[in-house]
């Protein structure tokens, strides 16, 4: 109910006045305090010389987006931009056969960065996971997938496989496992469409296909085998109208993105404040909120781009990749929650949805979350940071649909038919605003540290009560008022175009 409801809209402009001004406001108090921290000792290993004209240093605490823009940037364009060019031939000159050809590029690619050993070890888990595919049983295929994914990722098996790999550069761990893992969720799911298929399987030839893409290969994200094989199987590659604009505009909304966090980071210490307690002790409970919700922004932001440039390529091959995650802002909702939509996707078919079916039923929901977050666990590798956050969020998305359930129950499903859809609206973004910084201080741990999640917490609900405590909820409940603005004007947009193909 109040889906579609439209609030006033002198409503709509105080909430968007609100959050404009407790955002400006917050914002202010974290450039303060990144600018008094600027040389602070404790910061030097997060806080670099940057741009000296300005007199600003830059926060380089993100091992990941340093790594991609200066180590590993030469790399990236030297790889994709053959994979461009020699895809661009391929689809010219064979298209029936571009697969096979995107499979040699990317294993020689793979065979170039990381050797002839580490590409063994790869063919080997392809080949094992092949071998169960063979049986098609899905009870053997996830047995199998799950046995190499925690060969990878629980020690000493590890470190044994890695042991094998000769020679040593930067980058060499980070490679290892990101094509190593990724590699086992494509096998898996490869081996559970065949368990499928009504009559033969497919070849191994296809699992190489799928496998040694090379721009899917090292950092995602997963594509189901079902949606690949049949995407770069096409033989006819035509592509939609603006398609080719879309595609450049994208390209270049990423680099606006890269540029923008390059400034960001120069003004604003959101990764290196938190590692400092003592320090960030002394902020306020608005900068302290903010800079707890800036490090989920940047989060989504680092996700969007890494997926962003990768699916650009994947579009220029014809293929539809996984969409980049939503964005934290936009997000109130625990089951739209997630950094990789790839891995989601994978996950919400193979498992949660699988066990969970129409989710409904409290119990199958709970197995069905359970299981989704052991195996999440499993993927980021166990550790008690892991551990915390999947039990946290498991019982945040468990906790979600008990509410749901206990005010569908007669006397509030009856009450709730009594009022008005705006004021149906009201009350449930004031329940979406807790919902909101639930998912804000669940991801905290994972994203930043567990002790600066417990420290925000602590000011947010117990020594920031009753005035921050309020009035930070009530300018998220503004907040959340525009998102659902949003989500009405887009289903209304959704509604008029089904009823205009309809017509047509």
């Amino acid at each position: 109910m109040g889906v579609k409801t439209m609030l006033p809209n002198y409503e709509l402009g105080f909430y968007a006045l609100v959050v404009t001004c407790a955002v400006v406001y917050s914002g202010s108090g974290i450039f303060e305090a990144s600018r008094d921290s600027m040389n602070r000792k404790a910061f030097r290993d997060g806080i670099k010389p940057g741009w000296h004209y300005f007199g600003r240093k830059m926060d380089v605490a993100d091992f990941e987006w340093v790594m991609w823009f200066t180590s590993f940037r030469n790399v990236i364009i030297f790889a994709l931009s053959g994979h461009v060019l020699f895809g661009k031939i391929c689809s010219m000159t064979v298209p029936q056969h571009r697969a096979v050809m995107y499979m040699i590029y990317g294993a020689l690619a793979v065979l170039g960065s990381m050797g002839l050993v580490y590409l063994m070890i790869i063919l080997s888990h392809c080949l094992v996971l092949y071998s169960v595919a063979l049986a098609k049983q899905k009870w053997l295929c996830y047995v199998a997938g799950l046995c190499c994914l925690a060969s990878f990722k629980v020690e000493p098996f590890g470190s044994w496989q890695s042991g094998f790999v000769t020679g040593a550069f930067d980058l060499q761990d980070v490679l290892f496992y990101g094509g190593s893992t990724f590699t086992i969720m494509r096998c898996m799911s490869f081996a559970l469409e065949s368990s499928e298929k009504k009559e033969g399987i497919y070849s191994i030839f296809d699992l190489l296909k799928y496998n040694f893409y090379l721009p899917f290969f090292f950092f995602g994200p997963v594509m189901t085998f079902d949606q690949f094989h049949a995407q770069v199987s096409r033989r006819e590659l035509r592509r939609r109208d603006d398609e080719m604009k879309n595609i450049r505009v994208n390209a270049l909304l990423h680099v606006g993105a890269v540029v923008a966090v390059d400034i960001f980071f120069h003004f604003f210490y959101i990764l290196t404040l938190p590692s400092d307690l003592k320090f960030v002790t002394r902020l306020s409970d608005w900068s302290l909120a903010g800079l707890a919700y800036s490090n989920l922004v940047y989060d989504w932001v680092k996700a969007a781009v890494m997926f962003g440039v990768i699916n650009t390529i994947a579009r220029l091959d014809h293929l539809d990749p996984p969409q980049p995650p939503k964005c934290i802002t936009m997000l109130y909702i625990f089951a739209e929650t997630h950094f990789d939509r790839g891995i989601n996707d994978w996950l919400c078919k193979y498992i949660y949805d699988h066990i969970g079916e129409n989710h409904d039923s409290i119990l199958k929901e709970l197995v069905a979350s359970v299981t989704t977050f052991a195996i999440t666990t499993l993927w980021l590798g166990p550790c008690e940071v892991v551990y915390i956050w999947s039990v946290i969020n498991c019982f945040g998305l468990n906790f979600e649909l008990w509410v749901q359930k206990f005010f569908q129950l007669g006397p509030f499903a009856k009450l709730e038919a009594k009022l008005s859809g705006a004021m149906s609206r009201r009350i449930r973004a004031a329940f979406g605003a807790v919902n909101f910084w639930a998912i804000v201080l669940y991801n905290i741990p994972a994203l930043s540290s567990l002790d600066f999640a417990l420290l925000v917490t602590k000011r947010l609900l117990v020594t920031g009560f009753p005035v921050s405590t309020l009035s930070i909820w009530f300018i998220t409940y503004c907040g959340v008022q525009l998102i659902k603005e949003r989500e009405r004007l887009l289903a209304i947009e959704e509604e008029e175009k089904s009823d205009k193909a309809k017509v047509e």
